[in-house]
């Protein structure tokens, strides 16, 4: 991997951990998808930065039962109301419905997926 895309995968992964921060704190903002994506970028660009998500106290467990192919309730009951505000959004300010009906079905697709995902 070169360093630019090293340096873009970093800067991501400190970005979305920021975000996810801000998620823990604030109702409505999830979080578990911010940290994911953190803890991918972080893995693929700065082995230090991914340990320590992995060990922090707050993200570690929920990074812990994805990893073990666990979800908790309450990271699907974020994401399906994410991306319920984020579809309704969509409906409402995308003129082409065939282009909100592709983005619906695919979170659909997601929501699916996660929702059949054990629970720890």
């Amino acid at each position: 991997m070169g360093s630019v895309q090293r340096v873009l995968l970093r800067m991501l992964a400190v970005l979305s951990l920021g975000v996810a921060f801000i998620g823990v704190v604030t109702p409505g903002l999830p979080t578990t998808e911010f940290v994911l994506l953190a803890a991918w970028a972080a893995a693929r660009s700065s082995p230090a930065l991914h340990a320590w998500i992995m060990r922090n106290r707050l993200l570690g467990p929920l990074l812990a039962q994805w990893q073990s192919g666990r979800l908790p309730r309450r990271a699907k009951w974020a994401a399906t109301a994410s991306m319920t505000a984020a579809g309704t959004f969509a409906a409402l300010t995308i003129p082409h419905r065939l282009s909100v009906l592709i983005i619906v079905a695919c979170m659909a697709c997601v929501l699916f997926w996660l929702w059949r995902k054990p629970e720890p």
